[in-house]
């Protein structure tokens, strides 16, 4: 009936610690490897001789396909357009290569060497013929590799004084880890020509229009980052330059939202406008935003940051839509759940709101499916981590943090009370909890500032919550390795 929402949990610096303490107990952790890379795209470049042959100008448009090949986490039509001169005194004929792999000798990260397999090349509005050769690429002293690099290479005469145009079409493959992927484009190679580049325009067009949600800028995705100085109008990026003397550090790099995921986004926007009191699709508007904004770790980026709120409110809706629903209860306290635990190793003492309203969502999804498998591994992962939250007991679970008074001021021990939770429409049936006084939390540097007692609750089995660095990385420790041993 509905799509399950699996449990995902968020990786910061202290989940990477605690996974190097949890290795010290032969507690067994894969670790993702690397995306396979594909060959960038890059400038044309002359042979090893000298010349006085410029280039006046390129425009390089990537066009992102709508329906990649299969088994491709993305793909761009790609045609670089150069003008060129000879500022010589005498005409030039050069062999003009583009590289057909790594133009730098390396592999894509798997000893892998895969080659653009349809490049296509017209000189001055002909088609030319290219042939496949093999030479080391060293491009002002940038650097020897000690491998032999295969081109593309074909010959062009150029008379003194006059404009050439050359094209070089192909299809540019992306790289990376669902749901984004990265593509490349290589400048640098550019610096084997006469002078600057008198001006480059680099313009990658998607199939809807460019936003921060799904053109990611300023944040990587732990595989790629986009360059920075990126334009974003209508559906294009774009990048200009100016009489460049291209290094490495100009190659063009964009992370980018898979065109499937988008897609998603767009179809469910669209019916929840069509039809505003179908719960459903609320949810599955929620549920895809918390799959983008949480993949590998959570997006703080301005887009990220929108469409976490952006999920926030989709569930919110659907559960006040679908009050009796399990599922749409456990997604929502799963999404909040995974951005406090995400938030509180990167802002001790954030987000505690967060906390109260996933462990009533928590609350509300069991009292209607008790036996639901995901609500209860969510709860158990909260309770491990955090007992003096969520305590399991013999028939089920206490809510303590529906009655807690937090102390979350950066340099003060002071009770700040919670806002009363208000029943939803279908919490009259649910259990509430059983404990029978108010515990305080202590979070953040107020564990360090102050003593804070912690009352225990009639039926909790918590006596005393952990604070300071404990609190971030012990417990954390606990609940992997429960994690770990019941998947």
């Amino acid at each position: 009936m509905k799509t399950k929402h699996p449990i995902i949990m968020i990786w910061s610096g202290a989940v990477l610690l605690a996974v190097l303490m949890a290795s010290l107990v032969f507690v067994s952790v894969r670790a993702d490897v690397a995306p396979p890379e594909s060959p960038p795209g890059t400038n044309i470049l002359p042979g090893s001789e000298s010349t006085q042959v410029r280039m006046v100008s390129e425009v390089v448009t990537m066009t992102v396909l709508s329906q990649p090949a299969s088994g491709s986490l993305g793909q761009a039509k790609t045609e670089a357009r150069f003008e060129m001169r000879n500022l010589g005194s005498t005409p030039e004929k050069i062999e003009v290569r583009f590289p057909l792999t790594f133009f730098d000798g390396r592999d894509n990260g798997f000893g892998d060497y895969s080659e653009i397999m349809d490049i296509q090349i017209e000189v001055n509005g002909k088609k030319v013929s290219t042939r496949r050769i093999e030479a080391i690429y060293s491009a002002g002293g940038a650097g020897v590799t000690d491998r032999q690099v295969p081109w593309a290479a074909f010959d062009v005469t150029f008379p003194i004084e006059q404009n050439v145009s050359i094209v070089v079409r192909y299809t540019a493959n992306g790289y990376g880890y669902e749901p984004y992927f990265a593509l490349r484009y290589v400048l640098e190679t550019g610096a084997g020509w006469n002078g600057t580049i008198g001006s480059a325009d680099i313009i990658v067009k998607l199939p809807y229009e460019a936003s921060q949600k799904n053109v990611l800028e300023g944040e990587g995705t732990g595989f790629s980052q986009t360059t920075p100085g990126a334009i974003l109008a209508g559906n294009e990026i774009h990048w200009h330059f100016d009489e460049l003397e291209p290094t490495n550090e100009n190659n063009i790099e964009i992370s980018l939202l898979q065109v499937s995921a988008w897609r998603k986004v767009m179809e469910e926007t669209d019916n929840v406008k069509r039809k505003p009191v179908d719960g459903e699709a609320w949810g599955r508007l929620g549920k895809i935003y918390k799959e983008i904004v949480r993949q590998r770790a959570f997006r703080t980026d301005p887009g990220g940051l929108e469409m976490y709120d952006l999920s926030k409110q989709a569930y919110d809706q659907a559960v006040t839509l679908l009050p009796k629903d399990a599922l749409w209860h456990y997604g929502y306290a799963d999404l909040l759940w995974s951005h406090y635990n995400f938030n509180t190793y990167a802002n001790p003492g954030q987000g505690f709101d967060e906390l109260v309203k996933a462990a009533d969502e928590i609350r509300k999804s069991l009292a209607i499916d008790p036996g639901n498998q995901d609500v209860l591994y969510l709860a158990g992962d909260i309770a491990n981590m955090l007992p003096w939250a969520i305590s399991e007991t013999g028939n089920g679970y206490d809510y303590l943090v529906l009655t807690a008074t937090p102390t979350s001021a950066p340099h003060a021990a002071t009770e700040t009370p919670v806002p009363e939770q208000k029943a939803s429409p279908t919490s009259s049936s649910a259990p509430e909890s059983t404990g029978t006084t108010r515990p305080t939390v202590c979070v953040g540097q107020a564990c360090n500032d102050a003593e804070t007692v912690v009352p225990t609750p009639a039926t909790g089995q918590v006596k005393n919550p952990l604070c300071g660095g404990a609190l971030l990385i012990v417990p954390f420790l606990a609940g992997l390795l429960w994690f770990l041993k019941r998947r």
